[in-house]
């Protein structure tokens, strides 16, 4: 849904109170050349985005708000309380340039987003809404990519606005997820060929030997480079929590009955997704098939990778992809190392490995 508020419900919404505006830098970010105005009305935002700068400015499109969301771009609270979001979590590869939205200089980019599709937006109350998007890969025409000082992704960030509402009657908890399928080897599998069930099934396989050891690494309480690379500064609370998280992955990957799926029914380019309030089905997309079984972005990583994000085992969100912004987000931001899949990916992984 792209377009305009019509007048008359602007002019409503605004003398309600139920519109809020925003313009804003990201903190410590003042070079970001994007700047965002967001105006919100009972689920719906519309998001402005202007290129301030004198470059071209390229990001990734799924890093900016779209009609249809491929991300978890915004922070939403109700009364005080978080939002859950069930759009899809996807795990990717480096973009190419096809991938990327090109904002000229001076140009603004328009677009309306329907919140209460994509969160659970059922409650009645007042909403609090802040876009956040990490910028990976979006950079100027001149050559400099759109990091902090501290290497980090700069954010695409609007300051929050609020409006009241009745409740959404519909969203995406009404999406069910996909029924029937094959069960071989305790692994439900949709829409696969004999062939795909077979790599899949020695993904799966394998994906449990990498869960086992990582649970069993952090077990002993072990504080190593291998912990300290892909979760940062060691503190009881995040080790506890980094348990945890490893302790349900591997309770989720052992499920024997049918629960864990693979649906192969996923053709773009991506590694795999995943509805974080559908667990346990696992689309696998084209880069999946072409990953190694194991090592680093391996089929076997990518299901760990994938069964984090369930909310009812680790949920956790997509801030940064790849080895080397891990690392650096580990390092400068170990809260979010903790809360972003691939540093549970390549600690389980652990390739190179790492005591």
């Amino acid at each position: 849904m792209k377009g305009t508020f019509s007048a008359p419900l602007a002019v409503t919404a605004v003398l309600a109170g139920a519109i809020a505006a925003a313009v804003a830098a990201p903190p410590g970010a003042t070079a970001n050349p994007l700047r965002v105005g967001m105006y919100a009305h009972d689920g719906v935002v519309e998001v402005l985005v202007t290129n301030t700068s004198d470059h071209i400015v390229r990001v990734p499109k799924w890093q900016l708000p779209d009609a249809d969301l491929q991300a978890k771009l915004f922070r939403i609270s109700v009364d005080g309380k978080p939002v859950a979001y069930a759009g899809p979590l996807v795990k990717r590869g480096l973009p190419s340039p096809a991938d990327f939205a090109i904002l000229a200089p001076g140009e603004t980019r328009r677009t309306l987003v329907d919140l209460s599709t994509y969160y659970d937006m059922r409650q009645p109350g007042l909403y609090t809404v802040t876009l956040a998007s990490p910028l990976q890969h979006a950079s100027l025409s001149d050559g400099r990519m759109l990091t902090t000082a501290r290497g980090l992704p700069m954010l695409l960030q609007s300051a929050p606005v609020q409006f009241f509402s009745k409740g959404a009657t519909h969203g995406p908890y009404a999406r069910k997820p996909g029924s029937g399928g094959t069960v071989v080897n305790g692994v439900t599998y949709v829409g696969c060929s004999s062939t795909q069930i077979s790599g899949a099934g020695d993904a799966v396989v394998q994906a449990r030997v990498y869960s086992e050891n990582a649970k069993g690494y952090l077990n002993t309480g072990t504080v190593g480079s291998r912990y300290t690379t892909w979760f940062g500064a060691y503190t009881s609370s995040r080790y506890n929590t980094a348990q945890q998280h490893f302790t349900a992955i591997d309770a989720a990957l052992d499920q024997s009955n049918g629960q864990v799926t693979i649906n192969c029914g996923c053709n773009q380019n991506y590694y795999a997704y995943v509805y974080p309030n559908q667990p346990y089905q696992i689309y696998v997309c084209k880069v999946f098939w072409t990953a190694p079984l194991t090592g680093t972005d391996s089929k076997a990583g990518t299901l760990i990778h994938e069964t984090s994000h369930f909310n009812n085992v680790a949920s956790t969100d997509d801030h940064v992809y790849g080895q080397t912004a891990a690392k650096n987000l580990a390092t400068s931001d170990p809260d979010s190392a903790l809360d972003n899949a691939d540093n549970h990916e390549y600690l389980a992984e652990n390739n190179p490995k790492l005591n």
